[in-house]
C-alpha cells in the first residue's frame, strides 16, 4: 500500500546513519514528485525537511519538518504550502518553473498552490539550517520565503507582524485550517482569537481588560514579535516571556495548538520529545469555543478538561465537542409558562442583550422573560461596586465555572420541562483522529480524435502484452505460492484475507476505532457476519518468512485475556491483522467515562496480569508486549480485559528462559509507561512489562491518568508513583482511591493491589516480581511482598 510505503520511507529520511537521497537545493526546470518520497531538500544542519509529507488518505502536501526525533508520517510540521488543499498521491509536483514560478500541481495538473514570482534572474530554492525555505536569485536577492507565510508555527528568528496570523489545526490528525488564531489587532495588541463557523471572540488577554491593565502597549506601530534560540520572545506590544529552560540551547517552535492555546515546545534531544516549556493559559476552560454552546466546561485534575450538558440539553455530535449541545424543549411560550433553572457559579462570557445595574434577582427575572431572545441571564455580584448586576443573554457560550465564582447561571426554559430535565456528561476523552480524505474530480480534456484513438489503440497493445507476461509469470510461480499458502494456513489456523476483502469489510477502511505507533486499526465486518478489528501495520516488513512466522506464533496464542486473533493479509506492500472487535473498547477510554465499579476494576487487574502471565511464561515462544498501556487493553462485552497488540513486539525464542536479556534496536513503548532500563539502554527483560502493568494498575485505582504530551497537564508516571507512595506511608488510603468510586470498596483489596503495583514501578528491575507471581498474589494464593 502506497501509505506504508511513504511511512517507510519518511522513516528512512529520519535516520542521518542512512544514504539519504535529498537534494541541498531545487534549480529552474526541476520537479519533486510525490511519487518519489526519498527526492526531500534538506538544511545543511540536517535539522529541516521540505517535501511531501502525507496528511490523509492519498491525501499530501508540500511541507517542511523537522527531522528529529524520528517520525513517520505523523512529524512535526512547521509549514505547509497547501494546508487546505492537499494534493493527489500520484503524479502530483512540486516545481520551479522556468520563468521562477514555484508551483504544486495535482494529478490533473490542477494547481494548488503558487507562489507568484515569475522573474527574469537565475534562481533557485535553498532550504536553510534556521528552517526558512527561500527562493533566491544568484546575487542572494529573496524573491519568496516561507517565513512570510507561516502556518501554526513560529520558529526562532522567525518574525510575526502585521501581515502574518497563525492559525491552528482543525483537530489532532486534521492539518487543514481551524478556528483559533494569534494575529495583531487593530490596536496593534497581539492576541489570540477564536473564530469559529457562527462567531468569533478574543480571549487573550483576557477581553474584560483593558491593555493597559493586561500588560499591553497599544502606542506602537511596528506590530512585530519575535522569538530567539534562547528561548526569549518579545513582541512590539510590551509583551514578553521566557521559557522554563531559557538560555539554554534548544531546538524551539512557538506553535498555537489545535485546542486553542499558545505554547512553545523544546527538544528534549536525550529522550526524543517535544516538552512545553511555556504556555499563554494555564486554564483550559479559558478558551473561546472549547465545549461549544449550552455547554459547561471544567477542569477535573484527574482527568483533564470536561465539557458537560446544561440541564434540557444534549450533545450535538460526540466526535466533535466544539459543535456543543442543543434544547430538548422549545421556548416559543407565554411568560406565564416558563422558569429559570439555576446554574451555581457558573459563567457565559459574552453575548449580552441587556446590563442592568443595582437589581434584584426578581427583576433580572422579569427582564429575561420580556426580552423574546433571552436565553437566560447571569446574575452577578461585584464587590467593588457593592451590588448585583444582571447580564441577560441572547447565546450561552463560553461556559465554565470559574474557581471562587460569586456568580450564578439561569437559564430559561419551561415549567412543565424542569421536573424532566437531566444534564448529560460529555468527558474530553482522547478523540479518533480526523484523517483528511482527498476527493476531487477531474475535468476531462478534450483533444483531436484521431490522436485518441490512436492512444487508445497503444494503450490496449500494450496492455495485452503485459496480460502475456504476467500470465506467463503468474503460472510459473503460482504452485510454489500456493503451497505456501496453504502451509501457512494449517498452520496458523487462520483465513489469509485479501486486500480487496479487508478494504470492502472496512468500507475502504473509512471507520478508525485506533491509532498508535504499530498501525491504525479499523472496525469492519467480515463476509461471514463478525465484527471485527482489522489493523494496518505501518511499519514495511523487511521479510515475508519473518512476517508469516510472527502471525503463526500469534495464531497459535489462545488465552482468554488475549485478543483473539481470526486472521492476516499479505499481498506485496499490504500487511494487515484481523481480530476480534472489542464493543466496550478500551480502558483508557472507561475509565475516562467511569463506567467500571470497583470490583471491576480489580477483575480487571487480574486479567491483565493473567495474560501478561501467559506471555512471558506459558507461550510456546516467549514474548514481550513492550507497550502495556490502557490503550491497548480492550474489554468486551462483560468488560473482561483482553491484552491488544501482543504480536507486534520482538519475539524471542526461550532458549535463556524467561529471564533472557536482549537488545532492540529502538526503543518501544509509550513514554510514561516505559521501564526506565530503556532511558539507560540497560538489558530489556519481561520485567519492562511489569513496570508498564504497574503504572496502568496506579492509574486504574487512582483514577488519574497520564497525559505527557503537556508539560502540567495530569500528571506524570513518576509524580504518580511518588504521590502514591507518601500517601501509603501516611496511610491516608482514602486519598489514594479514585473519588468517582464514591467510596464502595474493599479496603483490603484496594491496599493489595496498590501494594502490588507499588512492586511493579521498582527502579531495579530485579526487585519487581514476575507476572505469575502477581497473580498469585492477587488470588491470595501467596501473601503481599514486604
Amino acid at each position: 500500500m502506497i501509505f506504508l510505503a511513504y511511512n517507510l520511507a519518511f522513516f528512512i529520511l529520519s535516520c542521518a546513519v542512512l544514504n539519504i537521497s535529498a537534494l541541498d537545493n531545487l534549480s529552474k526546470g526541476s520537479c519533486l514528485s510525490v511519487e518519489k518520497p526519498e527526492n526531500v531538500l534538506i538544511s545543511p544542519n540536517r535539522l529541516f525537511f521540505a517535501g511531501f509529507h502525507p496528511v490523509g488518505e492519498n491525501a499530501y502536501s508540500f511541507a517542511i519538518w523537522f527531522a528529529k526525533p524520528l517520525c513517520y508520517s505523523n512529524c512535526n510540521l512547521v509549514w505547509i504550502a497547501n494546508r487546505d488543499s492537499p494534493v493527489n498521491g500520484r503524479l502530483s509536483k512540486f516545481c520551479l518553473q522556468g520563468n521562477g514560478n514555484l508551483i504544486l500541481t495535482d494529478a490533473n495538473q490542477f494547481t494548488s498552490w503558487e507562489s507568484n514570482t515569475a522573474s527574469t534572474a537565475s534562481s533557485q530554492l535553498i532550504l536553510r539550517d534556521n528552517g526558512n525555505l527561500m527562493l533566491l536569485t544568484d546575487s542572494d536577492e529573496i524573491l519568496w520565503q516561507s517565513f512570510d507565510k507561516p502556518t501554526d508555527t513560529l520558529l526562532p528568528g522567525q518574525p510575526l507582524t502585521k501581515h502574518t496570523t497563525l492559525i491552528s489545526s482543525r483537530s489532532k490528525g486534521n492539518y487543514s485550517s481551524g478556528y483559533y488564531r494569534l494575529f495583531f489587532d487593530d490596536d496593534n495588541v497581539l492576541r489570540l482569537v477564536y473564530d469559529g463557523p457562527e462567531t468569533s471572540s478574543i480571549y487573550w488577554p483576557d477581553p474584560w481588560l483593558l491593555s493597559n491593565e493586561a500588560g499591553r502597549s497599544r502606542y506602537n506601530d511596528s506590530r512585530n514579535a519575535v522569538l530567539n534560540s534562547s528561548g526569549y520572545f518579545r513582541s512590539s506590544d510590551q509583551f514578553m516571556f521566557r521559557a522554563a529552560d531559557f538560555g539554554l540551547e534548544k531546538i524551539r517552535r512557538l506553535k498555537i495548538d489545535y485546542d486553542g492555546n499558545l505554547r512553545l515546545y523544546s527538544l528534549d534531544e536525550n529522550l526524543g520529545i517535544w516538552v512545553v516549556s511555556w504556555q499563554a493559559i494555564f486554564s483550559s476552560c479559558g478558551i473561546h469555543g472549547t465545549c461549544g454552546p449550552n455547554s459547561l466546561c471544567s477542569y477535573d485534575p484527574r482527568i483533564g478538561r470536561v465539557c458537560s450538558c446544561l440541564n434540557g440539553f444534549k450533545i450535538k455530535n460526540h466526535d466533535d465537542f466544539s459543535l456543543g449541545c442543543e434544547p430538548e424543549f422549545e421556548l416559543s411560550l407565554n411568560k406565564s409558562e416558563l422558569t429559570f433553572i439555576k446554574v451555581s457559579q457558573a459563567n457565559f462570557y459574552g453575548y449580552n442583550i441587556n446590563v442592568t445595574r443595582n437589581t434584584t434577582l426578581k427583576r433580572c427575572e422579569e427582564i429575561c422573560l420580556e426580552l423574546h431572545n433571552c436565553v437566560g441571564f447571569w446574575y452577578r455580584y461585584k464587590k467593588e461596586d457593592g451590588v448585583h448586576f444582571c447580564y441577560a443573554k441572547r447565546v450561552l457560550r463560553n461556559g465554565s465555572i470559574p474557581p471562587q465564582s460569586t456568580s450564578d447561571m439561569f437559564i430559561k426554559m419551561p415549567k412543565n420541562f424542569k421536573n424532566h430535565v437531566s444534564g448529560k456528561l460529555i468527558k474530553n476523552c482522547p478523540s479518533k483522529p480526523n484523517i483528511e480524505r482527498l476527493s476531487r474530480t477531474y475535468v476531462k480534456k478534450h483533444g483531436s480524435g484521431s490522436i485518441e484513438v490512436l492512444l487508445w489503440f497503444t494503450i490496449i497493445l500494450g496492455g495485452l502484452e503485459m496480460i502475456c507476461m504476467s500470465s506467463v509469470w503468474y503460472f510459473l510461480s503460482r504452485s510454489k505460492k500456493t503451497v505456501m499458502h496453504q502451509y501457512v494456513h494449517v498452520g496458523t489456523g487462520f483465513k489469509r484475507f485479501t486486500y480487496s476483502e479487508l478494504k470492502k469489510a472496512t468500507k475502504n477502511f473509512s471507520e478508525i476505532i485506533g491509532e498508535g505507533g504499530s498501525g491504525i486499526m479499523y472496525k469492519g465486518v467480515l463476509a461471514d457476519g463478525r465484527v471485527a478489528a482489522v489493523k494496518k501495520l505501518s511499519e514495511a516488513i523487511k521479510c515475508e518468512a519473518e512476517f508469516l512466522a510472527e502471525v503463526s506464533m500469534i495464531g497459535r496464542i489462545n488465552h482468554m485475556n488475549l485478543i483473539e486473533m481470526w486472521g492476516y493479509c499479505s499481498e506485496r506492500k499490504h500487511h494487515l491483522l484481523v481480530c476480534e472487535y472489542m464493543e466496550n473498547g478500551s480502558l483508557a477510554e472507561n475509565l475516562c467515562s467511569n463506567t467500571i465499579d470497583w470490583e471491576g476494576r480489580f477483575e480487571i487487574a487480574i486479567g491483565i496480569a493473567k495474560g501478561l502471565a501467559y506471555l512471558h511464561e506459558e507461550c510456546l515462544e516467549w514474548v514481550l508486549h513492550c507497550d502495556v498501556k490502557p490503550q491497548n487493553i480492550l474489554l468486551d462485552s462483560n468488560y473482561q480485559p483482553k491484552v491488544a497488540d501482543f504480536g507486534l513486539s520482538k519475539l524471542m525464542n526461550r532458549g535463556g528462559g524467561n529471564e533472557s536479556k536482549v537488545k532492540f534496536s529502538k526503543i518501544r513503548g509509550t513514554r510514561g509507561y516505559m521501564a526506565p532500563e530503556w532511558i539507560f539502554s540497560l538489558p530489556i527483560t519481561s520485567k519492562v512489562d511489569v513496570y508498564s502493568y504497574g503504572v496502568v494498575v496506579l492509574e486504574t485505582v487512582t483514577g488519574r491518568r497520564l497525559d505527557m504530551s503537556v508539560k502540567g497537564n495530569e500528571m506524570g508516571e513518576k509524580r504518580m508513583i511518588n504521590w502514591v507512595r507518601e500517601m501509603v506511608s501516611r496511610g491516608d488510603w482514602i486519598e489514594v482511591m479514585d473519588p468517582l468510586v464514591n467510596g464502595e470498596y474493599d479496603k483490603d483489596k484496594m491496599e493489595l493491589l496498590v501494594r502490588i503495583a507499588l512492586k511493579c514501578v521498582e527502579d531495579d528491575r530485579n526487585a519487581r516480581p514476575s507476572m505469575s507471581r502477581v497473580v498469585q498474589m492477587l488470588l491470595g494464593n501467596e501473601g503481599p511482598m514486604p
